[in-house]
């Protein structure tokens, strides 16, 4: 019990000093108090002013619990209303903090979604480039030319930022990939040309030379025809003096000399025939083999230059994720540094809001002089 409590009497109480006799013990002074004034008299309970002193004693008691409990009871609910009163200055407090915390790192906030929306822009601008190189299958050399020179066309510069070195990579390759694609794509548009020009000449040499044997067999049948009608003029002029039995069998063997130089001027000429027919099978073979060779140079340059853009692209993608996970480390660092640094000013005695500003403002270069190591 404190000398302030001690002097301190039940009439005496007030709103002012009930916090430092409202405490745990702070009642027994005032029990002991009425104990020493009620139990230092020992009334006569046989006289009736006796037991008149006996009841006014024990009005006394009563007076003093009153006068204790009273304004204990009233310091009591202003106690209860007290969680009320600090509950709702609290909320404002945290509110109107939070509103300042949020109109302080709004420059901050802006700067970030403009920082973001910038990165976004080249991010597509980049891969828009990337896309011109890719899907090329079945494209004709005109459609690539025209995708070369629409990549040629996209400028590098101080636009591009530090985005600049990536999209002079990324344009180099896209030039690359379609450059390539356009020179297999034109052998492979020549070498049809050439195929389709090899086998009009073969079909051309073909019909030319069945027409050419033809006209040779014509020839060569006209010749031998006159030919043989001379001869058989003459024959027929020698044996006419032969008897008719000689003639007979003359004329017989004539006959069968006539058929039997037809079948072989036959034969001749079916062996031309199926010569002239074998050459033009041949070169249409040829031909086949020539557009299938031609085929095949173009599906494995085509297959390359996809392999070729995919490892490229699997590169570009880690490479990403590794300058991704960087600033993620980075920012996972600062904020570990930033952390110590609020933990530190905390320990030293400085309140909260206090110290997240203090760290704010230094890791801002804001404080002259003053500056976080990360």
């Amino acid at each position: 019990m404190s000398a302030q409590q001690q002097l301190i009497a039940i009439d005496e109480i007030s709103e002012e000093n009930a916090p430092v006799i409202y405490v745990a013990g702070g009642l027994h002074q005032f029990i002991d108090a009425v104990k020493a004034e009620v139990e230092g008299e020992v009334p006569d309970l046989t006289t009736r002013k006796g037991r008149e002193r006996i009841a006014s004693l024990a009005a006394k008691v009563s007076k003093s619990k009153t006068a204790v409990e009273k304004p204990g009871r009233d310091y009591l609910r202003r106690l209860k209303e007290m969680p009320k009163v600090v509950e709702a200055e609290l909320r404002d407090f945290v509110t109107a903090m939070d509103n300042l915390r949020d109109q302080v790192r709004q420059p901050l906030t802006d700067w970030q979604a403009a920082e973001d929306a910038r990165v976004d822009r080249h991010n597509n601008a980049i891969a828009h480039l990337k896309l011109n190189a890719e899907s090329l299958e079945g494209i004709t050399a005109e459609d690539l030319a025209d995708r070369i020179e629409k990549v040629e066309g996209v400028a590098l510069g101080k636009q591009w930022e530090e985005f600049e070195s990536e999209a002079a990579r990324a344009k180099d390759d896209s030039l690359k990939v379609l450059r390539a694609a356009l020179a297999a794509r034109q052998q492979y548009e020549a070498e049809q040309a050439e195929l389709g020009r090899l086998r009009r000449e073969a079909e051309e040499r073909a019909e030319q030379d069945r027409i050419r044997l033809a006209q040779e067999a014509a020839v060569e049948l006209e010749r031998q025809r006159v030919a043989q009608e001379q001869q058989a003029e003459r024959d027929a002029a020698a044996k006419r003096e032969q008897d008719l039995k000689d003639q007979a069998a003359a004329q017989e063997r004539e006959a069968e000399n006539q058929r039997l130089q037809l079948k072989l001027q036959a034969e001749q000429a079916e062996r031309a025939r199926v010569q002239a027919e074998a050459d033009r099978v041949a070169a249409e073979q040829r031909a086949e083999q020539e557009r299938q060779a031609a085929a095949q140079r173009a599906e494995h340059a085509a297959e390359q230059a996809r392999i070729d853009e995919r490892r490229r692209a699997d590169a570009a993608a880690a490479e990403i994720l590794r300058q991704q996970q960087a600033r993620e480390r980075d920012e996972a660092h600062r904020r570990s540094i930033n952390r110590a640094a609020l933990e530190a000013f905390i320990a030293g005695g400085m309140p909260e809001a206090c110290a997240k500003q203090a760290v704010t403002l230094i890791a801002q270069r804001k404080i002259p002089n003053v500056a976080i190591s990360y």
